[in-house]
């Protein structure tokens, strides 16, 4: 997530009574699976020989080439010629990874639901450099997300949906969002329409004090909550105050789409700025990310796109 270290300096740590949270039972099935999947890709993407996954460097681009290989591996077509969308970031060749599903029903074809999350990260953590690890491997910001969408994105492989479906993974988010400005600005530029964008950004470690199992930002902007939580039958997706106090809803990339095409756009957290103290960090371990949490949350995710992506009308609307 961009620039938020002066915000970790201010935000207090939160209180609130602690609440179970709930999961429609028909999605809740065994993780074994799903949780093997993730410490493979996890691994794969926070080793060291990625060197943080920095834009522009041989090390993302082994992360490009291996998020590819898992759509291809999967029977997922790539939205554009090859999966790898191209810009530069001042000299530096950079790529966002988009795959795509075609729906069963032609008539919600023009307009695909984008699931997205953020795979770049920051390389070398300079104020570490004289130590032993000095390499930010970036596992929760933004791993979790990278990973939590190619178990999205296998699942609807094998559970074609109704709509079609982008899955696009976004470079240079570091660097001010700068993926998606470009894919977004790519898609108005050829006339791309789209349903709405469904981003996720550092799901790693459960929430600790809510009645909710993620926040969205952009909470009030749209109904996409409250659809999603009809759909999953539990209080799935949830507001959180820190997110609209310190304007969340700008910082992640949902909002380049949002800003550009006029949709509803907004993006999944469980960063509470208390339940994980590695955010930019070379501690942003894989280490430290519950992989069952994911798988469960995943899971969670699956379903409520499941109901979004198969309603037959365009459900998904800005509330003001």
């Amino acid at each position: 997530m961009r620039k938020l270290v002066i915000l970790l300096m201010l935000c207090p740590f939160l209180s609130c009574k602690q609440t179970q949270n709930t999961t429609d039972t028909r999605f809740n099935f065994n993780t074994t699976s799903i949780q093997q999947r993730l410490d493979k890709d996890l691994n794969r993407l926070t080793h060291d020989e990625l060197g943080g996954r920095l834009v522009g460097t041989a090390g993302q681009d082994k992360a490009a080439d291996y998020l590819a290989n898992q759509f291809k591996q999967m029977g997922i077509q790539p939205f554009y010629t090859t999966y790898r969308d191209s810009f530069m970031v001042k000299n530096k060749h950079a790529y966002n990874v988009v795959a795509y599903i075609a729906g069963k029903n032609k008539s919600l074809n023009n307009t695909p639901l984008l699931v997205g999350a953020h795979y770049d990260h920051i390389g070398i953590d300079k104020r570490t450099a004289t130590t032993k690890d000095s390499i930010a491997n970036g596992a929760n910001d933004n791993a979790s997300g990278t990973v939590a969408v190619l178990e999205i994105a296998r699942y609807f492989s094998e559970n074609p949906p109704e709509r079609s479906m982008i899955f696009a993974l976004f470079d240079a988010e570091e660097q001010g969002l700068l993926g998606s400005e470009h894919l977004a600005q790519r898609m108005k530029n050829e006339n791309q329409e789209l349903y709405g964008v469904f981003n996720l950004e550092m799901i790693g470690v459960p929430l600790k004090a809510q009645n909710y199992q993620a926040y969205l930002t952009g909470f009030d902007s749209s109904n996409m909550a409250q659809l999603f939580n009809n759909y999953t039958g539990s209080n799935s997706l949830g507001f959180f105050e820190k997110a609209q106090e310190f304007q969340l809803f700008k910082r992640s990339d949902n909002y380049p789409f949002y800003k550009h095409l006029g949709i509803p756009a907004q993006t999944v957290c469980t960063f509470d700025f208390s339940n994980y103290p590695y955010y930019h960090h070379v501690k942003d371990e894989m280490a430290h990310l519950d992989l069952e949490h994911m798988a469960r949350l995943i899971q969670v995710f699956q379903q409520g796109l499941t109901g979004m992506v198969n309603a037959k009308e365009n459900e998904l609307k800005f509330t003001n």
